[in-house]
């Protein structure tokens, strides 16, 4: 993590916490997971928190890893929820987002989320309405958030 004495004096610090329910990154796409976060720059800069898997099927798997996320959120939190019944948003739209200030976005497990957390959620948005593995998630997440930064500061790796 970056200290903030190292951030220009106008800097807003937009640290981006992404709660994923699952395993560790996959190792095949630890790289390029890597890859897109070394790519951030101030005041861009992601944490990422793995809680496991409950090994409850269906309706109490989704209770006890959405109590496990909720645990891990704070009042002020601005709430990310990637659900593929979410909301469609352009990578423009998706930077705007990424302006608010005490992100969590949450992937959650395989059976979803109870109602209550996609309540507390400001936001629901889906990266696309087929559905993905996690850890492929993961992949395209990093990349998109990558890509807002270029969009904000104006970067030429975004073409519209």
């Amino acid at each position: 993590m970056r200290h903030w004495l190292s951030l220009p004096r106008n800097c807003v610090f937009l640290m981006i916490k992404i709660i994923a329910v699952g395993k560790k990154h996959d190792t095949d796409l630890t790289h390029a997971i890597s890859s897109y976060q070394k790519r951030l720059k101030v005041p861009f800069d992601v944490d990422w928190v793995f809680l496991p898997n409950s090994p409850r099927t269906l309706e109490q798997a989704r209770q006890s890893e959405s109590e496990a996320i909720m645990k891990r959120l704070l009042p002020d939190n601005f709430v990310i929820l990637l659900d593929e019944r979410g909301d469609l948003l352009t990578s423009e739209l998706f930077s705007g987002e990424l302006q608010n200030q005490n992100i969590v976005v949450i992937i959650g497990g395989a059976y979803g989320v109870t109602d209550e957390l996609r309540r507390r959620a400001d936001s629901v948005v889906s990266l696309s309405k087929m559905v993905f593995p996690h850890q492929l998630v993961r992949l395209v997440l990093i990349e998109q958030i990558y890509r807002a930064q270029t969009i904000i500061s104006g970067h030429p790796y975004h073409h519209t």
